[in-house]
């Protein structure tokens, strides 16, 4: 794992790029690889590497080229058949000078140009600049795990694994996009390829951007999340037996598992949060290599949250040697300014912080890679949103149905203690949008609109500039064949394209791991375990009200039964009442000021302040209790707040000495 970045001159008479640049570009990205530094520039092109180095240790810096020199990558992440693909291309006829993926990676762009991406296993961004036809590809791997970032101006292309590396360069402008912001306050993350900067995009997931003097710029789609069709003369949900989908379920887990445990030239651990998905994948781990196995988990000091129980009778299962991290309230307003620097975007809930304390830990502990175990719930339908959406489409076949609403009893077992007036509140909210069952986004929509009622907190000035269409980024780029899938399919799809890719593996994932240089391995996200998973029939994901139903066939005899049986508890973390302590920090109050708030321009300042103050009073009465929406207001505006003030109004970018750098080639 590695930090890239770059700027390209496709102008013929542009100043070259100067090493200093170079320095402080890679200078912001030295926590991605802080084990060796490189640069490689030409008259067009200068690129930067800041290396992570777990594969290949002794031959594997980079920038790297082909074996004439003009074929030159930087690349951040893992080709995991890269072994596999070098016999290949030997059996081509080419020779190899590293044992590193990076260079297959070229010499497989030799031999199949951009069809090079879709023969890869693994998870990437990579630049490719071929010096010769003055030309820059770009690729970022099938789910967005690793980010990378672009910005085009004046025949100029600027390129990163994360933005402050872009905004190294003093000549380009800072400004939040409040497009961004707003899809932040609906679907939790921006929609590739929004970023929450003006005039920077995300490559997207599965797709590439050619860049070359003289032309026009090509962005290409090389994978696509994809389901089986309905329409498909052929499609019968019940196409293969559960018990032979298990056995290949599990077969192409362990395979998955094993290539993460082995390719790499540096030990691997493997997080535990006392769930399923973490729990196989920790145990399929320690089958794949003999010897020391370490696990590492978090503890909550709040009872409400933690999962102790279950992470240590996994420990005890695996006879790991296990590490824990205790997580305060105290602790995630002390770092959660830390968090907002690495995530580069606001967040609603403060479950990214403890996943940094997380990384820290392990990264103490002498790992610089994991095992985790993101992915399972959005392939095999593991979360509340499917059985939710499953639950209303049975209620609107028959709206006035007094039996019906008493499934969410099943799905919400509190609900059936709860006050008539709470619980029948919750009922009607479930009601609402009954009559759009032929919605494209049905599924998601009660989320969406419930996540956009905090715009009420944007300023007139970001009010009058959002779209109409509350939902208009997500549906009118969803594919062709979307209309053809069955109703899980769909919903799996704006998942994984929304929450996943954008928050899940991001904010929580890539960004919080490599902001203590920790590389995440997710086996889940394997190319072949996707496609199969994408390929199971619905019900074998979901049985009536049953999650994952599948993975818990494949867990059974492996892992305990407690754990495998436990209704799923979904990670979260203390959010507002985090700040709000007699002893909080001082740049709470300094985030909600009249003066930031005005400065930032992005909150209406009287209802941002009320939020506050209500928050306040809430704690001073010792009765502390916030609805789910002021909790994610407070921490979305916080988050805000401190996005503009440490990428905006500020300038916190490390400094780079050019004498640090280890592996360059200058043509100049």
């Amino acid at each position: 794992m590695c930090g890239i970045a770059g700027r390209i001159n496709l102008n013929g008479n542009a100043e070259p790029v100067s090493v200093q640049l170079l320095q402080k570009m890679v200078g912001a990205l030295r926590h991605r690889g802080p084990d060796e530094f490189g640069y490689y520039r030409d008259v067009h092109a200068g690129l930067v590497h800041a290396r992570l180095s777990i594969i290949d240790i002794t031959t594997g810096q980079q920038p790297l080229s082909n074996e004439d020199g003009t074929l030159w990558i930087v690349f951040n992440g893992e080709i995991f058949n890269y072994i596999e693909l070098r016999k290949e291309l030997q059996s081509l006829g080419y020779k190899f000078r590293t044992q590193s993926d990076t260079e297959v990676i070229v010499t497989a762009y030799e031999q199949w140009g951009d069809d090079c991406f879709n023969k890869f296993n693994g998870q990437w961004a990579i630049a490719l600049w071929d010096s010769l036809k003055k030309k820059l590809v770009l690729c970022r791997d099938r789910v967005g795990v690793r980010p990378l970032f672009v910005r085009e101006y004046n025949n100029q292309i600027w390129f990163a694994s994360e933005v402050k590396a872009i905004f190294a360069d003093s000549s380009v402008p800072r400004e939040i996009n409040p497009h961004g912001l707003s899809q932040i306050f609906t679907y939790w993350t921006t929609i590739s390829p929004a970023s929450i900067f003006s005039g920077i995009e995300e490559v997207q997931p599965g797709s590439m951007r050619i860049y070359q003097t003289g032309k026009s710029k090509i962005s290409k789609v090389y994978w696509h999340l994809s389901f089986p069709s309905t329409a498909d003369a052929g499609y019968k949900p019940n196409r293969i037996q559960l018990h032979d989908a298990v056995k290949v379920l599990d077969e192409k887990l362990m395979n998955a598992t094993k290539l993460r445990m082995l390719r790499s030239d540096v030990p691997v651990g493997s997080y535990l949060s006392g769930g399923l998905d973490s729990s196989l994948v920790a145990w399929m781990g320690r089958q794949a290599k003999e010897g020391e196995f370490k696990t590492f988990s978090i503890r909550f000091a709040d009872a409400e949250f933690d999962e102790t129980e279950y992470q240590r009778i996994m420990a005890s299962t695996l006879d790991s040697e296990h590490q824990e991290i205790t997580v305060t309230g105290k602790d995630i307003a002390e770092i959660f300014p830390d968090v907002i620097y690495h995530t580069e975007r606001p967040v609603l809930r403060t479950a990214p912080a403890p996943l940094f304390l997380l990384s820290r830990l392990v990264r103490n502990a002498g790992f610089k890679a994991v095992l985790t175990g993101e992915g399972a719930d959005e392939m095999l339908a593991g979360y509340d949103i499917f059985r939710e959406a499953k639950i209303r489409r049975f209620m609107a076949n028959d709206p006035e149905s007094k039996i019906r609403p008493k499934l969410f009893d099943r799905l919400y077992p509190y609900l059936a203690r709860s006050p008539q007036q709470s619980k029948g509140m919750a009922i009607e909210f479930w009601k609402r949008g009954l009559d759009r069952i032929h919605s494209p986004s049905f599924s998601h929509e009660p989320r969406w609109n419930t996540t956009s009622s905090l715009k009420k907190f944007f300023s007139e000035d970001v009010q009058n500039i959002l779209q109409l269409n509350p939902f208009g980024d997500v549906v009118s780029n969803l594919p062709e064949e979307f209309s053809l899938w069955d109703p899980l399919a769909k919903a799996q799809y704006l998942e994984i394209s929304t929450l996943f890719s954008g928050y899940i593996i991001s904010s929580q994932g890539d960004r919080m791991l490599m902001a203590n240089s920790v590389e995440g391995r997710f086996p889940f996200l394997d190319a072949d375990v996707m496609e199969y998973c994408n390929a199971l029939p619905a019900e074998y994901k979901l049985i009536g009200l049953n999650e994952k139903h599948i993975l818990k066939q494949v867990a059974k005899g492996k892992i305990p039964d407690a754990i495998i049986d436990r209704k799923k508890q979904p990670y979260r973390a203390p959010d507002a009442v985090s700040f709000l302590s007699k002893n909080a920090p001082d740049y709470i109050e300094e985030m909600f000021s009249d003066r930031l708030l005005i400065d930032s321009g992005l909150f209406n300042p009287l209802m941002a302040k009320g939020l506050f103050e209500k928050c306040l009073e809430a704690v001073k009465s010792g009765n502390f209790v916030l609805s789910n929406n002021d909790n994610m207001g407070f921490v979305g505006i916080l988050s805000s707040q401190l996005l503009f003030s440490l990428f905006i109004h500020k300038n916190n970018l490390q400094t780079f000495q050019e004498n640090q750098f280890t592996t360059v080639h200058d043509n100049l």
